[in-house]
């Protein structure tokens, strides 16, 4: 499979857990759903077309986060506005963002149905260049791009690796332990039809260790190795 990765930062970013509306919560990292929404502004396609990509995108596109920071939650309360009637009284509402957040992203392409948009997504990160603003969740949550390398991914393989990214919760038996350091449990969305809404029947749950740490596993795991001849080991979803 081609691969490529790179970088998503921005000063904030809310990924809304759907269980949390009256005082919205944040996964802790960039969900697919989320991603796919980001690669779709970076494109330019709007919002009709979204709809029949979603489902697409989420089949052709597996992707693995990294950490480029710890995560950390801050809760901000305000009133909410409509722009019909934005001096509507309301009470404060709480909702938790991340603070500074930076993932790397490591993307790879399933087959060959959503090629042209893959490789159109790859020349925009190399040019920099995006039609929408890519945002973190939320359009007041901008975010920065940045392109790290172009790759391909072996097929799954089976054993010992060690990874900075998320495996799937359940699935993988540590096999060492390099000291005491913080371990994330979030279950994310991994599917969004052609009405944007997340199957709940395809939740993941995924554990994930904190910045700078990584997991050393017993599973299936996928190589990625960049054009550079870096190898990383990492497990799809």
């Amino acid at each position: 499979m081609r691969g490529i990765q790179f970088v998503v930062g921005g000063n904030w970013a809310h990924f809304k857990k759907p269980e949390t509306n009256n005082n919205p919560l944040t996964h802790d990292l960039i969900t697919k759903t989320a991603l796919i929404g980001l690669i779709g502004a970076v494109l330019g396609i709007e919002r009709t077309e979204m709809r029949a990509k979603f489902p697409i995108f989420s089949v052709d596109f597996l992707y693995s986060v990294s950490l480029g920071k710890p995560v950390k939650k801050v809760s901000w309360g305000f009133s909410s506005r409509t722009a019909i009637n934005p001096n509507k009284s309301g009470s404060p509402k709480y909702f938790e963002f991340l603070q500074n957040p930076e993932f790397l992203i490591t993307l790879a392409l399933r087959d060959n149905r959503s090629e042209k948009e893959f490789d159109d997504f790859l020349n925009s990160l190399k040019t920099g260049e995006s039609v929408y603003t890519p945002v973190l969740g939320w359009h007041n949550c901008p975010a920065e791009l940045e392109f790290k390398s172009e790759g391909s991914f072996s097929k799954p393989k089976s054993g010992n690796f060690k990874t900075t990214s998320f495996v799937k919760a359940g699935d993988y038996k540590p096999t060492l332990n390099e000291g005491e350091f913080r371990v994330g449990f979030e279950k994310i969305p991994t599917f969004q039809d052609n009405d944007f809404w997340n199957d709940p029947e395809l939740y993941v749950t995924i554990v994930y260790p904190d910045f700078p740490h990584s997991l050393t596993l017993e599973g299936l795991f996928y190589e990625y190795q960049s054009q550079s001849n870096l190898t990383e080991k990492c497990w799809l979803l």
